[in-house]
């Protein structure tokens, strides 16, 4: 019969990565609250558990063994995944983690955020945003805001708004002419675009039976932040999701030169992961932003 396995102990691991980390034993001490002679006890019954020195201690630095390198790697993974156990079955105060395309975030999530914290003041989120064409719901997150080409049958996908692209520029002078009025103008002008694919000039030139974007002058940029900025100070003709530029249209930062506005299909979806259901602001979240997307 195998022995019975008794794991060292996790103050005692803790100790260890305080004391490699900070590299003595009084601001490791410090850390723990802990007095110095406590903290090298804890390293003491370490070092008596695996029967190995793990330490080289000296007046200078305190330097890792062979044996503690390895004791310190797993007390490191160890400890990193009790962490994240407690994070998602007991999240108490920790804000809900909502990852989300930075330029969403800047243009249809931000103008919302003060009605979010005025309905829900003992709540708190944790915006991460990220620049990549498409949003990864994988890794440390609680919810992600995700664009679907198409709407989902899934119920796990919770309907925010449908993609509608819309050209916008200036109100008065673009590319230093007056702004545009018509389609039929359109080749007069730089076409702005916020991805390096050009995917929403394309979609939305065919949809109207124009000709191919090679025929126009192109701007790029690989942000529908930038795009609409630069529209804006009337480098060109952007064209972009309607929710991503409601707030300068309305503003008259913006305007929408002609028509027609083009209904692609695509979806943005706020998705919730699994592990989220215990967060106590999991329902409140979902919602309110319910709510956003019949606004």
């Amino acid at each position: 019969m195998d022995k019975f396995f008794r794991p060292p102990s996790l103050q005692a691991l803790q100790a260890l990565v305080e004391v490699v980390d900070r590299g003595n034993f009084t601001e490791a001490a410090a850390a723990l609250c802990l007095t110095q002679s406590a903290i090298s006890r804890k390293i003491q019954l370490l070092e008596s558990h695996y029967g190995v020195p793990l330490l080289v201690r000296s007046s200078r630095q305190v330097a890792l063994t062979a044996e503690g390198k390895e004791v310190l790697d797993s007390a490191r993974r160890l400890l990193e995944e009790l962490r994240a156990l407690e994070s998602r079955l007991a999240p108490r105060d920790a804000p809900l983690r909502i990852r989300i395309h930075v330029s969403l975030a800047v243009r249809w999530l931000m103008p919302r955020l003060t009605d979010f914290y005025a309905r829900h003041p003992g709540l708190a989120l944790s915006i991460e945003t990220v620049a990549t064409a498409q949003v990864d719901p994988s890794g440390d997150c609680d919810a992600c805001i995700l664009y679907l080409p198409a709407r989902p049958a899934d119920p796990a996908y919770h309907l925010l708004f449908e993609e509608v692209l819309v050209p916008v520029c200036a109100p008065r002078e673009v590319d230093g002419k007056p702004a545009p009025t018509s389609l039929d103008q359109l080749g007069q002008y730089p076409l702005i675009h916020g991805s390096t694919g050009h995917l929403e000039w394309a979609a939305w030139l065919h949809a109207n039976a124009r000709a191919a974007e090679d025929q126009y002058k192109h701007i790029t940029f690989n942000l529908d932040e930038l795009a609409l900025d630069a529209a804006t100070r009337g480098l060109g003709v952007a064209m972009t999701d309607l929710a991503l530029a409601r707030e300068r249209i309305d503003r008259g930062e913006l305007i929408i030169p002609f028509g027609p506005a083009l209904t692609t299909g695509g979806v943005y979806t706020l998705w919730l992961q699994p592990g989220s259901a215990r967060h106590p602001a999991r329902q409140a979240v979902l919602d309110w932003f319910s709510r956003q997307g019949s606004d």
